[in-house]
This record gives structure tokens, sequence and C-alpha cells, in this order.
């Protein structure tokens, strides 16, 4: 990651335990949830090599805090927390940009998100690659963009497409075929 100084920190929530490192400039990476702690950090040291460990200064503690009540179930905001994407490509900066306004609770499609930044339907598969290589995962709502037709899509993260449905069904959104219509009472 260049010269920029990183400092991580691992941490359990209630659905396992997840990373997050960060620059001067912003939060650069965010580990979802594995089963232990040494899992969390092998993943994101793979991403974020030469980082150290270090207490989480007041912003990112409040981004920890905001992590832990998203999966306690309680509504979450991240858009406001600082991020340090200088390392991604500039048209893949606005593509999350552009997640990040996606509220708890709403989805969105690849094919919409490009057609929001003034791109034709073309662009949606380059939204698709955005999402796979988001590093800061929750924090850029990826698992609330989905493939066209409501399908779920692709989900990078350990556990794949059911993490996705998981951290959905989480914000009371149900992705799947719509539940069969209920038999007339003669009405």
């Amino acid at each position: 990651m260049g010269q920029t100084a990183h400092h991580y920190l691992i941490f359990e929530t209630a659905a396992g335990f997840c990373g997050i490192a960060w620059s001067a400039r912003g939060i650069t990476r965010f580990q979802l949830p594995t089963r232990s702690p040494e899992a969390t950090e092998r993943l994101l040291l793979r991403r974020v090599p030469g980082a150290e460990p270090h207490p989480a200064p007041p912003a990112v503690a409040e981004a920890v805090a905001e992590v832990r009540r998203y999966f306690e179930g309680q509504e979450a905001d991240f858009s406001g927390f600082e991020l340090d994407l200088e390392e991604q490509d500039a048209f893949f900066r606005e593509i999350y940009a552009a997640a990040r306004k996606i509220p708890w609770g709403h989805t969105t499609t690849y094919g919409t998100l490009a057609k929001e930044l003034g791109a034709g339907p073309e662009t949606a598969r380059d939204v698709g690659q955005a999402m796979a290589k988001n590093p800061v995962a929750l924090i850029i709502p990826c698992h609330r963009v989905l493939a066209a037709g409501g399908k779920v899509g692709g989900f990078s993260a350990p556990g794949g497409a059911s993490t996705k449905l998981r951290m959905l069904e989480l914000e009371g959104v149900h992705v799947g075929p719509p539940a069969p219509a209920q038999q007339s009472l003669g009405f």
C-alpha cells in the first residue's frame, strides 16, 4: 500500500470478528466477519501488508460502534465516515460515492447505479467489478447492489451470496422470488 502508514483493529461483533484498517486520511479497509480473530486478521493483512495493530482513534472507534450496531440488527449509517480510497481507480471512487448513498433497508441494481452515474447499461459490468473490489464492504454498502431483476448477484466476501443475503435480511430486505398469492376466499 505504498508509503502510507496503516493501523488496524480486530474486534468482535454479534456476527463474528471484523477488522478495520486506516491511514491518517481515513478508513482504508474493512473485513466482514469471520469466526475467529486470527482468520479476520489474516484476511485483512493480506490486503494491508505491513499494517500495525493500534487502538482506534475516535473516528474509527465510532465506525466500530456503528458496525456493532449493524450486526445487532439496528439501523446503521456509514455515509459520514472519512474514507481513504486514493489507491482506487477514479471511476471506481465515483461508483463508491454513489453506492454510499443507498440507505439502510434499500437496494438498487448494478444497471441503475450505472445510469445514476450518467453511463449506459454496458457500464453495469464496471459497477459489478467495483463492488467486487470494494475495499470497505459494509461501509460502502455493496451488499445493497443487486443484479438485474433483483437477483442477488455475486459477493466476494467470506460466505459469498449467502452472506449478502444475511446482511440484507438484517436490514429487513427480502431478496428472492415473490411469495405465492393467497388463494381467494370467494370474494
